[in-house]
């Protein structure tokens, strides 16, 4: 008897617009065996164990389009490779990543399917896979499974793989306004937009980020004395380098003060409403160790807000909030912490979490001696301790900041130099002007964490990441370059080669990308089939491309995807009658159709894809086309040609030997014309590429003298 298993033979990513849809996925090609004979519903108790292991399951609404539809699929039967697709969709789900795309399909060999579903990072869709492969198989065979422990290797994975909220709230934001990203590294490094309109991102820093900036930033005192000079309220202070300085010090400026490393960060080792001697001199020591210099300054009263400025204006206001424990007359202090302070779900390490766990730290435990505790101590019933002055800074208030405040923070981000900045302020009233109460402005920080205004403890969610995008990318663009894909069964590589040598004539700095090889504004920098996915990132990425061209065949569209995610022009050259790719399963017409047609799924809305008349399945794309549709045809007496034209739409064709430019019934022909001999082999590649070039906006005077010229070079 064959063994029922369910074996994972081939794992495909699809980093780019595909025949399955316009988002990265993971393609595996899935063997269920025998299983092919056992659908869901003549395994005994499979349906039970899935939905008790699995309950949010209900929420897939699958064919039926009804919440609990797949569970009522899995009921009535389904098969192993569909089931797949969905528990591994609901893993990701679990483990951070909601809702994506998922498709089961059968292939021509009994018993394998391609299962699809959409990547958010490859590594954790990988192991999603295979572990909703373990997960099915164990309820199949009636095994126990540890669904919990399962998501929370997964949720560990995501949370090392993934992009930071902070960043992904920046890509989400780009992505609204259809501004294209790529992933640079395995960390937060993003650029956003295409060639040289490109803008890069790195959390919450940017390319407009200045080095020397930053350096202020860091440098408390230099901050302090430069945002003096330009008016802005900041404490008295003064660098020491022994305790018995510091204390000096703290006499010289007047009790309470503040001890803080002068270049330290995140509120560590930050001593605050200091009043004896010991106390300055012990934060003293914890301060020196944290940082390179240590720094007093006066105490201001009042709570810690951080301002966050983009762009010169204000975005978010964030507060803090003191952390105190109220005595039980049981529990020791650092137990009053965890039953009241990090029992609070929205504490914790995970980034999703806006408050941070209390812990007893040096400056905490200085502030428990000062009430005459320690760690271990037990309050009385009733009494309230305090454990932090400050911290947390994660309640939004920007609401309440009042414009002259706004102001100030906007002010100290200019002084500083900052794009983004983190404006730290101590106040007792952030609704009331600084003058009026003795506020100031203490640090300015660069690349500023943008959860607790993401996410806030209390208050509502600010678009801080739709406020980057803005500063980056002024209204109306989209980071976006002309870029042309040419795919079918034509001469795609001429065509794509005489495309780049029209638009250089039109004064762009053109990438290429073909069998011939990469090039770089006309320089061949790699030689070689250069038709692939990691060819046509490297133009994207590269700031020195005004537009791009990309040869993309059949083959790379089924096995990669492509490289962008939309095109200002596609052109299909053709579809020849045997093309298959029978390594990849597809075997039929309608697949290499499916396959081909993603390079005109993904036209821009004011795009154009280019189209061969001559070739009835390629003429039918038509439809599929968001933009405009030019045809192209050797046939001047081409019916389809000739309906194209009765509706008032554009056209190119050949008639007596010259190239025709047709506007609905008007013509404009490109007279006088020498074509040089290797496109007088390949008549329709040249119309593809007129056809083309035309729709990138260049004139019939143009167009001639790129045609003429071809090859000179």
């Amino acid at each position: 008897m064959e063994q029922r298993q369910i074996e994972i033979l081939k794992i495909t990513p699809l980093r780019g617009p595909n025949m399955w849809t316009y988002r990265p996925v993971l393609e595996a090609l899935v063997d269920i065996g025998a299983l092919e004979d056992s659908p869901s519903n003549t395994i005994p108790g499979f349906y039970e164990r899935l939905s008790a292991w699995l309950p949010s399951l209900i929420e897939h609404r699958c064919s039926y389009g009804e919440r609990g539809g797949f569970l009522r699929r899995v009921e009535e039967g389904t098969w192993p490779g569909h089931i797949l697709e969905h528990v591994t969709l609901e893993l990701q789900n679990l483990a951070g990543m909601p809702g994506g795309f998922g498709k089961a399909r059968e292939v021509s060999k009994r018993g394998v399917y391609k299962v699809v579903v959409r990547a958010w990072q490859e590594d954790v869709t990988r192991a999603s896979l295979y572990a909703a492969r373990d997960l099915v198989m164990a309820a199949i065979e009636d095994r126990p499974f540890d669904v919990a422990a399962t998501v929370a290797e997964l949720r560990d994975l995501a949370e090392r793989k993934l992009l930071g909220p902070s960043t992904n709230s920046i890509v989400d934001a780009a992505d609204d306004r259809d501004i294209p990203a790529i992933r640079l590294n395995d960390g937060n490094l993003v650029q956003l937009g295409y060639g040289a309109k490109q803008r890069r991102i790195w959390t919450a820093e940017t390319d407009r980020t200045s080095a020397i900036a930053e350096t202020i930033s860091c440098d408390k005192p230099l901050t302090k004395s430069l945002l003096q000079a330009c008016g802005v309220p900041v404490p008295e202070g003064q660098i020491v380098e022994s305790a018995a300085e510091a204390w000096e010090a703290a006499q010289d400026i007047g009790l309470p003060v503040v001890v803080k490393p002068s270049d330290g960060n995140h509120g560590r080792a930050v001593f605050t409403n200091l009043t004896t001697q010991s106390e300055v001199e012990t934060a003293f020591a914890v301060a020196q160790e944290e940082g390179s210099e240590v720094l007093v300054e006066s105490f201001i009263p009042g709570d810690e807000h951080r301002l966050l400025v983009v762009g010169g204006k204000l975005v978010a206001a964030a507060k803090g909030e003191a952390a105190w424990v109220t005595g039980d007359g049981k529990s020791s202090i650092q137990g009053l912490i965890d039953s009241q302070l990090n029992s609070d779900p929205r504490r914790g390490y995970d980034e999703e979490q806006p408050l941070n766990p209390v812990r007893i730290d040096s400056a905490a435990r200085l502030e428990l001696e000062r009430q005459g505790y320690a760690d271990d101590s037990i309050p009385a019933e009733g009494v309230k301790v305090l454990i932090q002055r400050n911290g947390n800074v994660a309640f939004d208030i920007t609401d309440r900041v009042h414009p002259e405040n706004a102001k100030v923070a906007e002010l100290a981000a200019r002084v500083v130099g900052l794009d983004i900045a983190g404006i730290d302020l101590v106040a007792e009233d952030i609704s009331r002007p600084l003058s009026e109460q003795n506020g100031a402005i203490v640090e300015v920080n660069a690349g500023p964490g943008l959860l607790m205004h993401l996410k806030p403890a209390t208050g509502s969610p600010r678009p801080v990441g739709q406020a980057i995008v803005d500063s980056l990318f002024a209204t109306g663009e989209n980071g976006r370059i002309p870029i042309v894909g040419v795919t079918g069964s034509g001469a795609n590589t001429l065509v794509a080669r005489l495309l780049a040598r029209l638009m250089h004539l039109a004064g762009q700095r053109v990438g290429l990308a073909c069998r011939d090889g990469l090039y770089h504004d006309r320089r061949r920098v790699e030689a070689g089939d250069r038709t692939g996915w990691t060819s046509a990132r490297k133009l994207l990425m590269s700031a020195s491309i005004d537009a791009a061209v990309f040869e993309n065949d059949l083959r790379v569209m089924a096995t990669e995807g492509l490289a962008y995610d939309r095109c200002q022009v596609a052109v299909v050259t053709g579809i020849a009658p045997d093309a298959a790719l029978p390594e990849a399963w597809i075997e039929t017409p309608e697949q290499v159709f499916n396959v081909l047609r993603t390079q005109v799924d993904v036209v821009l809305e004011d795009g154009v894809a280019v189209l061969n008349a001559a070739d009835a399945r390629v003429a039918d794309m038509a439809e599929l086309c968001d933009g405009e549709v030019i045809l192209f045809g050797l046939d001047s007496a081409s019916a389809v040609l000739a309906a194209q034209r009765e509706q008032g739409k554009r056209a190119v064709f050949m008639r007596d030997g010259k190239i025709i430019l047709a506007t609905g019934a008007a013509e404009e022909d490109i007279k006088g014309l020498v074509v040089p001999p290797a496109l007088l082999e390949q008549p329709e590649a040249m119309l593809a590429a007129t056809a083309a070039a035309w729709a990138l906006g260049m004139t019939a005077k143009l167009i001639a003298a790129g045609i003429e010229s071809f090859g000179l070079d």
